[in-house]
């Protein structure tokens, strides 16, 4: 079942089946790990032990891929304590509606076939234009020339008219040269599907929102030839791409250069000497020609070394830059409902620079960026199609209603795409192209999950006027679905990491929940506004963490002795398996979480008559990048 293979009706037939298992399953998910001693959580949701939930976690996590349909729809819980009382059950419905299990995606591979099909289809229909061009050519060439017209003259109006070239990359990236692991997966595959995107829908330009370092900009401009505009809210993200795409182009330079030296290792002295003067005289126009003679190998020698020492000088500033821009906001803050989310590591989720709105940025700022985009374009001039402007970051805060025209003048027919966008941004991405007639086509990767705005609270009731990100299609809103703020966050999680890499870092959140005993019992502040933040990596015992939380928390430490703390830690430690099993189940449910989000996403694109293609399409392998699946759609010829 593949891309629009899959109709609306039998969409929103998965749809129902995935909110029929969440509407059973959820409460775990939007469980607080924070309270989980404070209000006795393990007996709250379940009438089985520690033990067999990790044992048959770790047993479902070697019949990976697998997904068997549930029996019933009770899913393993009593239909009248609303408890788990089979482990096995629930673990083979989470398999059954996660997206695998659903069977809604597409491999990346079969949307690059479906797009070259879709392509090959609008070129038979331009070889049908330019043939009916060529006839009434030839038909007004043979009247006036009709006396000495030729078998030549026909072929070479058959070639002028009818031919029809493909487009090749030149100047082949080596992305792991200057990205990280993750990222040398993540910007080639989506790159190339955004490149067939445009090739498929005859466009030359892409808008990148929420650009961030820039990697996928570069990488579609060099190596593409596209014209990118990197649209960011930070300015520190904005200046940080433009300089390190100054750094890309001169690591492509040197690479090239490195690479052609290379081939004319093998060449005859004579064509080495040839070239060797023919890019010198490229290189260095001002040096008078009578100066090379008789030195052509030996500058090639030069050239070839100088060639190496440069790419490895810009492999190296560029691998530096990359490592010296840190992984997003310090989770310091996260705390409460957050600090299961705080206390895992960036394998296991990916964490978002933060947007601020334009509303709540100052006057100087908003002149500041407006002037940074201006002068940036004035650098760049306009209608210079040179590699070096075919990238253009922008500064701006980006949302459903931003008219692109007024960031990008030279606006013309574009795709939309979007590489982890955060939150919110990832929906307005896909509002955008819908709204927009210049956007013809879009690939949108979303990520960041917990900063999604919902329309509707749990108990149905809409929330204050505006746009959400969750629902987005008119089929969940008029069912005033609800998700949950911790549900999302366990959305964020990665399974197959956590299963590869062995569980989940469980001290920092045990500490934290007996914490908030000690909070409730000592101080009465287990419901304060204040947050403990990440005091759990600065301590080096579970005494020094609850006196680093207690000060922070501004409340007296001499209450307690060390030995008071200690016996809270020694009483819960039995306990510790509890919360170990309890946050693996959430794990187990992440997929499903993630899955009714995108499955929105989809149904949204699949409910406009001014889409002719949608698709949920797996991008990335999930153990390099969690967040693989993009919403792909493209507009049909003509649609405003």
């Amino acid at each position: 079942m593949a891309g629009s293979a899959l109709s609306a009706e039998e969409l929103k037939r998965k749809i129902d089946a995935v909110r029929r298992f969440l509407s059973v399953s959820l409460s775990i998910a939007n469980a607080h790990t924070v309270d989980f001693y404070t209000r006795g959580v393990w007996g709250l949701f379940m009438a089985v032990s520690p033990e067999e939930v990790l044992r048959a976690v770790s047993s479902a996590a070697d019949r990976a891929g697998e997904s068997e349909v549930s029996e019933d729809e009770s899913f393993g819980f009593c239909n009248v304590t609303r408890k788990l009382v089979d482990v096995e059950a629930l673990l083979r419905a989470t398999r059954a509606h996660s997206l695998p299990g659903l069977g809604v995606f597409v491999q990346r591979e079969a949307v690059l076939e479906t797009l070259r099909e879709m392509c090959a289809e609008g070129k038979h229909f331009q070889l049908l234009i330019n043939l009916n061009i060529f006839i009434n050519s030839f038909n007004a060439y043979y009247l006036l020339v009709h006396d000495c017209f030729s078998l030549s003259c026909f072929v070479m109006l058959l070639f002028i008219f009818v031919s029809v070239s493909d487009e090749t990359c030149s100047k082949p990236l080596v992305p792991d040269e200057f990205m990280n692991s993750k990222k040398a997966h993540e910007v080639p595959a989506m790159s190339e599907v955004v490149a067939s995107l445009a090739k498929c829908c005859g466009v030359k330009q892409v808008i990148d929102v929420g650009s961030g370092k820039g990697y996928l900009c570069s990488f579609l401009s060099m190596q593409y030839d596209l014209q990118v505009f990197g649209i960011d809210c930070s300015s520190i993200n904005t200046h940080g791409a433009q300089e390190r795409n100054r750094k890309l182009k001169k690591f492509s330079r040197a690479y090239q250069r490195h690479s052609k030296a290379m081939k004319n290792q093998d060449a005859s002295p004579k064509d080495t000497d040839i070239e060797t003067k023919e890019d010198e005289r490229t290189s260095q126009p001002h040096t008078d020609s009578s100066d090379l003679d008789g030195r052509g190998v030996e500058e090639s020698e030069n050239e070839r070394n100088t060639s190496v020492e440069s790419l490895f000088a810009a492999s190296s500033e560029l691998v530096t830059d990359n490592f010296s821009v840190s992984n997003g906001p310090d989770s310091a803050d996260a705390d409460s409902e957050n600090s299961f989310f705080a206390a895992l590591s960036a394998d296991i989720v990916e964490q978002a620079s933060p947007r601020v709105p334009p509303n709540e940025l100052s006057v100087e700022e908003r002149e500041r960026r407006k002037r940074d985009n201006l002068e940036r374009k004035a650098r760049n001039g306009r209608g210079n199609t040179d590699s070096s402007t075919l990238f253009s970051p922008l500064t701006s805060y980006v949302t459903a209603e931003t008219e692109l025209r007024t960031l990008i003048t030279e606006l013309e027919d574009a795709v939309m795409v979007g590489l982890h966008t955060c939150g919110d941004l990832a929906p307005s991405t896909l509002r955008m192209f819908v709204a927009k007639p210049e956007l013809q086509a879009v690939c949108s990767v979303g990520c960041c999950y917990h900063l999604l705005s919902e329309q509707f609270d749990q108990d149905g009731h809409e929330c204050e006027d505006g746009v959400y990100g969750f629902p987005m299609s008119q089929y969940l809103r008029e069912q005033a679905c609800f998700c949950g703020r911790n549900a999302r966050m366990s959305a964020c999680l990665a399974l197959e990491r956590v299963s590869v890499g062995g569980g989940l870092p469980m001290e920092s959140l045990f500490y934290r929940a007996v914490l908030h005993v000690i909070l409730r019992d000592h101080y009465d502040a287990h419901k304060s506004e204040k947050r403990v933040g990440n005091v759990y990596s600065k301590a080096s015992s579970f005494v020094d963490y609850v006196r680093r939380a207690l000060r922070k928390l501004d409340l007296d430490e001499s209450k307690l002795s060390d030995s008071d703390i200690q016996s809270y830690h020694d009483l819960y430690s039995p306990r510790m398996n509890e919360m170990v099993a309890f946050n693996m189940l959430k794990v187990t449910l992440a997929p499903c979480i993630e899955g009714l989000i995108l499955l929105d996403r989809l149904c949204y694109l699949k409910e406009q008559e001014s889409i002719s293609y949608s698709a949920l399409v797996q991008l990335f392998n999930p153990l390099l990048s969690p967040r693989c699946y993009a919403v792909v759609g493209i507009k049909k010829h003509g649609a405003s």
